[in-house]
């Protein structure tokens, strides 16, 4: 075994050969095995006691981790293998499988080039895997299929060789066919994962064994013999140094997956929309270390020692120690401390770091998960966007007055922390909250608030987010400054279907507009606006988009700007109840400027223009839309009554019934307004066998009967008038 000193030199060196590094996420459904595989992984690459792998969980360090057995937060790790007679440098992040915990999964495919995609066996394809897979061919992260558990077929199932040979073919074509409707055009074909060129493997990864096709050639070792093995128990505790786990699953991903400067020939121009003939467009494309240094923040940890740590993936050229460097959102220059690689929990000093290598950079002030840290002021990445929107808030208050200006730290720290929660102080009523994925997600991260950070809070049940909208197109409404000089014009009407959809897919960026930008023209124009259209286009925020449709106005390139930023603010609370607005598309049809510029400031311009649009929607038929979840329920068959009965009590809707033997599958439709504690009425209505999962989740209208209560309600509890 080499010594700690001997494996740190390797991955030193090895970071200076992009074609030697694979980056890459392990992504899978909620208890398949991904940090159970992490660990035999490490401990196969000699990084901690082939003893303890498995149960030592490695990567989930996290004290409130290890009590629920789940991965809550993505960990990294570095690691050497050799395959042919060549050393590679292997990036491993272990990613959480909960859905509350997906924005962490998001961020991670940001990072890494490919996807070891684990399925069990027992269970399939399960609503999570459908979701980590979209999410990683989003980012254009490249799959690779473990198979997991195979040892419960054999033991608990007792399968023939033929039994199993059918299971595993009918979960790979279950992935194919998802691959093939998700994938980018150009990869539905190249990215289809098979058992002929080895991109299957299938094994056990708590006890450590492994085969693929390949493999099994080379080394004589047919299904007979594993199933032979696990007749006794010194036989299977064997079957790790016959088919070593770490070998066959990082033998597969050196073959199959990309190396960083391959992946980001296709990957830039999906998550990158600056012009790429540029210095900066060129380096990112070839993974240059000569280019100008660019940088992603994936995530950020606080070290009660070191301070905020922030890593991330270093796109393009080279970081030094000491060296002054830009952040591009928040616009400002900071100087890098000190740069760390990942031995799982420890991290390791380097003094640079080369294009293609995913680091830790410590001394990053104030820095957020998603901001681009770059050597010299360039665009910025595209902003790191979760599947899922945030639809469950909890408004916070400290238990003692004294702990409030610490509790606002706090929460600045969950932030960046977690950037799928949202916080939202609010100056005016002194009330805190925090959005979050779901009761688990806030949960979690109350507790985190109690015990990591000592601060006694009080918090409220949860509460609701739901959205505004518009059913049909207003009439022209004229919005006049507070000084009368300046009039501005403006049409709301619905968006349409497939733009919308575009924005929610990614497809369409949420940004302002640029002068030809033509990666953001070709995108409306794929999904069917005209091109004359898509030229007006200027702002696309929260799913809304802002057109400007005006004809030779003079001055109205020095307003243009003052104009988006009420669009934002009226999209970011609307009219009814202050809920953020969604699916609009808001028309600048006509405006009558004042000559003088000191007459059309922004506190002339933003009011004048967030009355137009408000009363434009107030006249546009508007309507509350409320989050509604798309659950799959699984339980014994004997308790199909009692699930439908839950269902139905939530205003829910059935949507599928499948029923295999003793075990029943159930879709159902249930808004999230009256999801609250169902796990717990679930668990009781089934004795505890009962288990559910998020499929998907979108915005719908709420019933109309339910419209104006709802809407007071909101008000009052905003202190809003109700009338």
């Amino acid at each position: 075994m080499p010594t700690d000193e001997e494996i740190i030199q390797k991955i030193k060196d090895l970071m200076n050969k992009p074609a030697q590094i694979r980056n890459i996420g392990i992504a899978a459904h909620i208890d398949h095995g991904k940090t159970t595989l992490s660990d035999s992984l490490i401990a196969g690459a000699g990084m901690i006691s082939e003893a303890v792998a498995g149960e030592r969980l490695i990567l989930d360090f996290a004290e409130d981790e290890q009590l629920r057995g789940i991965t809550i937060d993505a960990a990294n790790c570095s690691m050497v293998h050799s395959y042919e007679d060549k050393e590679y440098l292997i990036n491993l992040i272990d990613t959480p499988g909960h859905v509350d915990f997906g924005g962490d999964v998001t961020r991670a495919m940001r990072a890494v080039d490919g996807a070891v995609v684990l399925v069990c066996a027992v269970e399939g394809m399960m609503p999570q895997t459908e979701t980590v897979l979209r999410q990683a061919l989003k980012e254009r992260v490249k799959p690779v299929l473990f198979i997991n558990k195979v040892d419960r077929l054999i033991k608990e199932l007792k399968l023939t060789p033929e039994q199993m040979q059918e299971r595993f073919i009918k979960i790979i074509a279950g992935v194919n066919k998802f691959i093939a409707r998700i994938a980018p055009p150009e990869f539905k074909e190249k990215w289809q994962v098979s058992v002929q060129d080895g991109s299957v493997a299938f094994g056990s990864a708590y006890h450590k064994w492994a085969l693929s096709l390949p493999y099994m050639q080379k080394h004589n070792i047919t299904f007979k013999d594993i199933i032979e093995a696990y007749q006794t128990e010194e036989e299977w505790k064997k079957l790790f140094r016959k088919a070593p786990l770490h070998q066959i699953i990082l033998d597969m991903v050196i073959k199959h997956l990309p190396d960083p400067v391959e992946a980001q020939h296709y990957r830039i121009p999906k998550i990158w929309h600056g012009d790429l003939d540029s210095e900066v467009g060129k380096a990112l494309l070839n993974c240059s270390p000569d280019g100008p240094a660019a940088f992603v923040v994936t995530k950020i940890v606080v070290d009660p020692h070191a301070g905020e740590i922030a890593s991330g993936r270093l796109f393009s050229g080279i970081l030094q120690k000491g060296q002054e460097v830009f952040m591009n959102m928040a616009k400002k220059k900071t100087r890098v401390q000190n740069l760390y690689v990942y031995k799982g929990p420890t991290r390791i000093p380097i003094d640079k770091a080369v294009a293609g290598n995913i680091i830790g950079i410590a001394g990053l002030k104030g820095v957020y998960a998603g901001e681009t840290v770059s050597s010299i002021e360039m665009e910025p990445f595209e902003a790191l966007k979760h599947l899922f929107e945030p639809v469950v808030t909890k408004a916070v208050e400290a238990a003692k007055p004294s702990d409030l200006p610490k509790l606002i730290e706090v929460l600045k720290t969950v932030a960046k922390e977690d950037p799928s929660i949202q916080v939202e102080i609010n100056e005016e009523t002194g009330e805190h909250l925090l959005h979050g994925m779901g009761e688990l997600h806030l949960e979690v991260i109350e507790n985190r608030i109690r015990t990591k950070k000592g601060v006694d809070i009080k918090t409220s049940p949860p509460i609701v987010v739901y959205r505004e909208t518009v059913l049909k197109r207003s009439p022209e409404v004229e919005g006049k400054s507070p000084n009368k000089h300046n009039k501005f014009y403006i049409v709301v009407e619905p968006l349409e279907d497939s733009i919308y959809q575009g924005i929610k897919e990614g497809e369409i960026p949420e940004m302002r507009a640029k002068k030809k930008d033509m990666a953001l023209l070709k995108a409306l124009e794929a999904r069917g606006m005209s091109s004359d259209d898509a030229r007006k286009v200027r702002d696309i925020y929260k799913g809304n988009v802002f057109m400007d449709m005006t004809r030779g106005i003079v001055h109205i390139g020095e307003v243009i700007e003052m104009v988006m930023d009420a669009f934002e603010q009226v999209m970011s609370a609307g009219p009814l109840a202050r809920e953020p607005c969604t699916k609009m598309k808001v028309m600048l049809v006509d405006c009558k400027l004042h000559e003088d510029a000191i007459h059309r400031g922004p506190a002339q311009v933003i009011p004048a223009v967030r009355d137009a649009i408000k009363g434009a929607i107030m006249q546009a038929r508007p309507v509350l839309f409320e989050p509604v979840q798309i659950m799959q329920f699984e339980a014994p068959a004997e308790f199909i009554g009692e699930i439908s009965k839950i269902v139905q009590n939530r205003r829910g809707q059935m949507l599928e019934i499948n029923q295999e033997e003793h075990q029943v599958t159930i879709k159902a439709k249930i808004p999230v307004g009256e999801s609250f504690g169902l796990s717990n009425d679930l668990r009781s209505a089934t004795q505890g066998r009962g288990a559910q999962f998020l499929v998907d989740q979108f915005f719908e209208k709420l019933p109309d009967e339910l419209q104006m209560k709802i809407i007071n309600q909101i008000r009052q509890r905003k202190g809003i008038k109700t009338e």
